[in-house]
């Protein structure tokens, strides 16, 4: 940490590792899937409190929410509960949010699990459990660096705001909301697994429903029947091809080179037929197309729109019952922040000075709340974290300890740079 000043080295240096993973711990061994996510926010409540931020907790108003054209979910929440923590700068510097979440997916079948999802293990160096990686450990990374912050007695001068929000899973409606109260500043950053590289660009994406028509028949006189299975493929084949051609068209920005496909197309369940010996008559496939920075989500819809009508019209059963195509549940807004920025400066050389390593800046595939806050809250924002997200979304989900105190020493040292140190500080 040679690039460090004496203060900022106190400051990373205050980070208390023990506290990061009890309090992540904690936060792990709640199962806040499905929608069930206010325990973890009452937990958030009191872990903000005692390392003496100032808290503000709401009940989300959703109707407002809903009433937002950007708004997207797929759980109905009865009573969700926003919570934001505060450190108060002395005056004069940058507005920070630090924005993680506390819903997790499901835990799937648990005998795959080598360690049970909902205990928060910590062996070989490493805390293990859904949210462990995306994001409750990371979330507790931004926390002890505000609480390393203030026990350094390092005040900055702007403010910092800690956003422990829910729903992000299946669209953002909790940082949404946050928006909403007010919660908006002059650059934030999103706690998702990025390996600790700096990513100023997010994929976003869209999810969508096709259906396809057949006609039953009894499976003994099968021919006199049009399956709808069957008709699936040569419609799986047209998003295959326009997966292809989109990312041929949209793949050239250096900050993913690192991917062949950055905006996947995923067709994720397929679901259909009434009966094993009956011909079915109805087929449904659910997916997620991923959505270039810069690329307007109408456009991407219309292309979806366009390659079936193409495999419709290749075919005689289709072309009079063509596919019917919807748009559904979460929907993530991709998002940019220009290289030069301030926010970008700050966060990268804050993690070059700290890991003692400069790492490529680089686009995250997967969408995140980064997008509502820079189309919606008028936020410059990176994404910045601990893990790596193919860690995520599967059994046996874990996050290395050394990197979130590494996470959490660079959110420290980034607060005083983007926010502004002390005066006379060194």
């Amino acid at each position: 940490m040679s690039e460090l000043s004496s203060l900022e080295a106190s400051v990373a240096d205050a980070v208390d590792a023990e506290a990061l993973v009890r309090s992540a711990q904690r936060l792990v061994r709640i199962p806040s899937w499905n929608g069930e996510e206010r325990p973890a926010q009452e937990l958030m409540i009191e872990l903000m409190e005692a390392v003496g931020l100032e808290v503000d907790a709401w009940e989300i108003p959703m109707s407002e929410v809903r009433a937002h054209p950007d708004y997207a979910a797929e759980i109905d929440r009865k009573a969700p509960l926003g919570v934001v923590g505060t450190l108060r700068g002395s005056g004069g510097g940058r507005r920070l949010l630090l924005d993680g979440h506390v819903d997790v997916v499901p835990a799937g079948d648990l005998t795959l699990w080598t360690h049970p999802p909902f205990e928060g293990v910590v062996e070989d160096g490493r805390l293990w459990g859904r949210g462990a990686l995306d994001m409750k450990g990371p979330l507790m990374a931004g926390l002890y660096a505000l609480d390393a912050v203030r026990r350094a007695g390092a005040s900055p001068r702007g403010d910092v705001h800690l956003l422990s929000v829910v729903g992000e899973e299946d669209g953002g409606m909790g940082t949404l909301a946050a928006i909403l109260r007010g919660y908006r500043g002059d650059g934030a950053v999103v706690l998702e697994p990025s390996e600790l590289r700096v990513a100023p660009a997010q994929a976003g994406c869209l999810n969508f429903r096709v259906r396809i028509a057949g006609r039953a028949a009894h499976g003994a006189v099968r021919e006199e029947g049009v399956s709808a299975l069957e008709k699936l493929f040569p419609v799986y084949r047209a998003l295959q091809e326009l997966e292809e051609e989109r990312n041929r068209r949209l793949g050239g920005d250096p900050l993913f080179a690192r991917y062949r496909l950055p905006f996947a197309l995923c067709v994720g369940t397929v679901r259909g037929g009434d009966w094993a010996s009956s011909v079915p008559d109805h087929v449904t496939m659910d997916g997620r197309l991923g959505i270039a920075p810069g690329e307007e989500p109408e456009d991407a819809r219309r292309e979806t729109a366009r390659a079936l009508e193409r495999a419709a019209s290749r075919d005689p059963w289709l072309r009079e019952h063509p596919p019917t195509l919807e748009w559904w549940g979460g929907r993530f807004l991709s998002a940019r922040t220009e290289l030069d920025h301030p926010l970008v400066k700050s966060v990268h050389g804050a993690a070059t000075a700290v890991l003692g390593r400069t790492e490529p800046l680089e686009g995250m595939t997967y969408g995140a709340d980064m997008g509502l806050l820079v189309n919606v809250g008028d936020t410059p924002t990176v994404l910045f974290g601990a893990g790596d997200i193919r860690r995520a979304h599967r059994p046996d989900e874990y996050v290395d300890v050394s990197d979130l105190v590494a996470m959490a020493r660079t959110l420290a040292v980034t607060v005083l740079r983007f926010c502004g140190s002390p005066s006379g500080s060194s």
